[in-house]
């Protein structure tokens, strides 16, 4: 069968790793590690991506400690899960793709059900959204967190990942203590641009250590927070000069803050019915009763488009000259090639994938030209709850849940 000529299908470089394509998985949270360890539904899942045909599969928001887990069904990294991860990265292997996990620590995004202790962040709070009370880390323990990070990336190495990702984005921890809006630190991790990200610096010089020469070393960092008194663009393009200089192979350019204006990051509006209906009512039921009154107040909509982040990561393009990977809104072959086009070195996806993991050699033989996912974000307003999937793979759709969806992709799908 003849094949589709494009660059979205040739290969790319991340530091010492060879894809043989520009499409890698994105860390979207899959929901699917079940006692915080691997599972069958994990594994399945991503060999299923990688038969698929991307360059890259990512395993989401792995924790690098207990403190920083958000979810049961997150991965924890630990000596005893390391045969449970080479058994999944044996597999997507076999595929022809290549292996990467996401490292990170969500700071106050958490409860003490969770993660077995007050939760900690860059300073002291009230996270309205668990509701629990957060302490500020002290710097001794600052420096333990760095050593996790490091001792994490050996753990991947073991467990024969080629690349880690640390997650530098989206509110959790790095970017607590790079943002203005959760840091008020008055000691040398606070204040200034230059004392924000000296935990980021701590963590990416002992990351790289870790990942020696045999390892690609990927951050995942804002562009902008995505509200008034966050991180903004002068100051995100300083951090990626700085991760420029560190070291790191590449940098995946993201927004949004999942506390604060967690649709920057996905665009579209939030399935507040299907949040709220799949939400554990014994844990959560202040939260459902604030969805039903004030949702949209809490988490309003931002206008899905396209390759919705263009525009801004062409500015970090003209500033940096490391490779750059570019997701938001990649879902069809023209949007993908408009991307590389512009000069960025591969592309990052989720929800096509979700959609059909079978999207990528669809595009190469011709069979599609864009995926059938509608952006109804079902998928999203699921996977905080029970594993991640796609309403069209669900059976017995609560009818009031179908009317939402439906409305949704009417929507967002034109």
């Amino acid at each position: 069968m003849s094949q589709i000529e494009s660059p979205i299908f040739t290969p790319v470089r991340i530091g010492p790793v060879t894809l043989r394509n520009r499409v890698i998985r994105s860390a979207a949270f899959e929901n699917m590690a079940y006692g915080n360890k691997p599972s069958q539904d994990l594994k399945d899942y991503h060999v299923a991506v990688a038969r698929g045909g991307v360059g890259m599969t990512t395993l989401a928001y792995a924790s690098v400690s207990r403190s920083g887990l958000s979810f049961d069904g997150q991965l924890w990294m630990r000596e005893e899960i390391v045969p449970a991860l080479r058994d999944i990265t044996d597999a997507i292997h076999a595929q022809g793709a290549k292996a990467s996990i996401q490292l990170g620590h969500c700071g106050n995004m958490t409860h003490r059900s969770t993660c077995g202790c007050m939760p900690v962040g860059a300073s002291s709070g009230f996270n309205l959204y668990s509701p629990t009370f957060v302490r500020a880390l002290r710097e001794d323990e600052i420096l333990a967190l760095v050593e996790d990070f490091g001792h994490a990336v050996e753990l991947a190495r073991a467990a024969g990942f080629d690349c880690v990702e640390i997650h530098a984005g989206h509110g959790y921890l790095i970017s607590q203590f790079l943002s203005p809006y959760t840091n008020h630190r008055r000691d040398r991790f606070g204040g200034s641009l230059e004392n924000r990200m000296r935990l980021m610096q701590l963590v990416v010089r002992r990351v790289m250590e870790a990942a020696g020469d045999d390892m690609g070393v990927l951050v995942k960092m804002n562009m902008h927070d995505g509200f008034r008194r966050g991180m903004q663009r002068a100051e995100c393009l300083e951090v990626a000069r700085e991760l420029e200089r560190l070291g790191v192979h590449a940098l995946v350019l993201s927004a949004g803050f999942v506390s604060k204006a967690p649709m920057e990051v996905m665009r579209g509006a939030m399935p507040l019915r299907t949040l709220a209906h799949y939400m554990d009512l014994r844990r959560f039921w202040w939260l459902k009763a604030m969805l039903r009154v004030a949702g949209r107040a809490v988490i309003p909509t931002v206008p899905y488009r396209d390759a919705y982040f263009l525009e801004d990561a062409r500015e970090f393009r003209a500033a940096v000259k490391l490779p750059l990977v570019y997701v938001g809104g990649m879902v069809s072959r023209r949007s993908m090639e408009e991307v590389l086009d512009a000069g960025f070195d591969a592309l990052q996806m989720a929800r096509a994938l979700i959609r059909d993991t079978d999207f990528v050699n669809k595009l190469r033989s011709g069979a599609c030209e864009r995926s059938e996912c509608r952006h109804s974000n079902y998928c999203i307003g699921r996977m905080y709850t029970l594993e991640m999937r796609c309403n069209h793979c669900v059976d017995n759709l609560p009818p009031a849940l179908r009317r939402e969806v439906d409305k949704a992709e009417e929507r967002w799908s034109h």
